[in-house]
């Protein structure tokens, strides 16, 4: 295999699973942790959620399997939380694992979450504005994305334009301090030696795992397995009771709440209205998810030295060696 760039091999060793959703991270992670004495910190902008469960694919307590998982369930859907209040805590957890001498598991698939750790990004200083957040959070995606594409010309490239909360984030900080949101971003020192281990779809299941230093370089296309299974899981997800985690959260907070204005939620606020049937419903949550994947893999097109392997019966093998080399582990013992 390729041999990784390495600068930092002094730093305390992190190594990051990721890809988009329905592709099996998390399932990997486990089990990697499980070999190499390793617990899970996850980079899910959703699984911070409690009562959010079904909808996000969040793992259950079987799933895990023993495994201490990090960052899960950790505050209420009508809660403020950002990327600069996560990068704190999953710093102060990622080191505490470490200090315990055994292995931190970075693992998820939003970008944003994960970048911040990968490439120390120091963030804005801005406290919340309530006035200002009540009035943004009234207003619609599309216009949301229209005021901040008038305030941060260069930042709509890159920003979730379906994200809400993030939308409203980036106009306020960009309201207050008067310049655009995404130059005030700037990567830190490396805080750890890291090895990135990336699950991507769009390689064929016999595909070798490659190193690619500027981004997965691959076909633009989703294999017709891979959408069957984000399909797959969205039938699972209706069965196991959406429609009532749905009620319930509505109920109990409202449909104005960013937590909520995201795929497998957003789309029930027209079906509950008697808008659309069921049939429709189903269908837009597919077409969303499958969206999403793709924004996600051009999110980590950004990424640099990432092991991309199809996430297939042979990532896990692949994945293994390149964590034996990594961690530099020779007859079953960690040197």
């Amino acid at each position: 295999m390729d041999k990784l760039n390495l600068n930092f091999e002094n730093l305390p060793k992190l190594i990051v699973v990721l890809g988009p959703t329905a592709s099996g991270k998390s399932q990997l992670a486990i089990k990697l942790a499980q070999e190499f004495n390793g617990e899970i910190v996850s980079a899910d902008s959703r699984q911070i959620y409690k009562g959010m469960n079904i909808g996000t694919g969040k793992v259950t307590k079987k799933e895990m399997q023993s495994i201490p998982h990090h960052l899960i369930d950790i505050i209420y859907p009508n809660q403020a939380f950002n990327v600069a209040v996560y990068k704190k805590l999953a710093l102060e957890i990622i080191k505490d694992i470490q200090k315990r001498k055994k292995v931190p598991f970075l693992v998820g698939g939003t970008g944003l979450y994960l970048q911040a750790i990968v490439e120390n990004i120091k963030f804005p200083r801005i406290k919340a504005q309530k006035k200002l957040r009540r009035e943004l959070e009234k207003k619609k995606l599309k216009e949301l994305f229209e005021i901040y594409k008038k305030l941060d010309p260069k930042g709509v490239k890159f920003i979730e334009k379906e994200n809400k909360r993030r939308l409203i984030r980036a106009i306020e900080v960009c309201e207050i301090t008067k310049k655009p949101f995404w130059e005030q971003r700037k990567k830190g020192e490396p805080l750890f030696n890291i090895l990135q281990i990336g699950l991507l779809p769009t390689l064929q299941p016999s595909y070798p795992a490659i190193l690619a230093k500027n981004g997965p370089r691959s076909q633009s296309y989703f294999s017709s397995g891979y959408i069957k299974k984000i399909k797959k899981r969205i039938n699972e997800m209706l069965q196991l009771g959406l429609e009532k985690e749905v009620k319930d959260l509505v109920k109990k907070y409202g449909w104005e709440i960013p937590a909520l204005q995201t795929i497998g939620y957003q789309e029930w606020q027209e079906y509950f209205e008697k808008k659309i049937n069921k049939k429709d419903l189903k269908k837009r949550i597919k077409t969303h998810t499958i969206q999403f994947a793709k924004r996600q893999i051009t999110w980590f097109k950004r990424f640099k030295e990432i092991y991309w392997t199809p996430p297939s019966h042979h990532s896990y093998g692949w994945a293994e060696k390149f964590i034996k080399e990594f961690l530099e582990i020779k007859k079953g013992r960690q040197i």
